[in-house]
């Protein structure tokens, strides 16, 4: 038995299923999405599923990741633009774990464009730059890839606590 956190205890048949309001739903992907700026890409390689720790940056519900130029990543995305996004706050038991997993296609922006040039307004290259000891004048000029989600999964436990599902669906189509 939990002292602490006795909401806690349970199975999943015996979890709260009450789905929280779009918007407050929204406001909390928001959140975990901006605790941290590590996450995890999965792709779909030529070899089976490709999954790599990156660095990125999001602007409401899109992500947006620099891929190496040439990377087997890359490639993978331009042969098969399905892609799985993941991250998560440090978990440091039950009570604290949230994350969120996004679902979409990989949008590879051409260097240059519009959308590139308002990418990369939202990652933020020169906190990069500086660690791997290149330039400030420009950002570097390789694609960025933007996801802008059709499903995402949010968990988080402390939901249950509050009388809502630890896990919630989002839609793009509002469903």
């Amino acid at each position: 038995m939990s002292t602490a956190h006795p909401w806690l205890e349970g199975m999943p048949d015996t979890w709260p299923k009450k789905k929280l309001p779009r918007d407050q739903l929204e406001a909390r992907i928001e959140r975990v999405i901006n605790l941290t700026n590590m996450g995890y890409l999965a792709t779909l390689g030529k070899n089976g599923p490709i999954v790599s720790p990156l660095e990125f940056y999001a602007d409401r519900l899109s992500i947006f990741v620099f891929p190496q130029p040439g990377s087997p990543k890359e490639k993978a995305m331009e042969r098969d633009p399905r892609v799985s996004f993941a991250c998560s706050n440090h978990m440091a038991g039950w009570a604290c774990a949230m994350g969120a997993q996004f679902f979409g296609e990989a949008k590879l922006l051409e260097v240059g464009s519009p959308e590139w040039e308002y990418g990369m307004k939202i990652f933020k290259w020169p906190a990069s730059s500086f660690e791997m000891g290149g330039s400030f004048d420009r950002p570097p000029q390789g694609r960025l890839m933007q996801l802008d989600p059709e499903r995402i999964v949010y968990t988080e436990h402390w939901l249950r606590k509050e009388g809502y599902a630890p896990r919630q669906i989002w839609r793009r189509d509002g469903d």
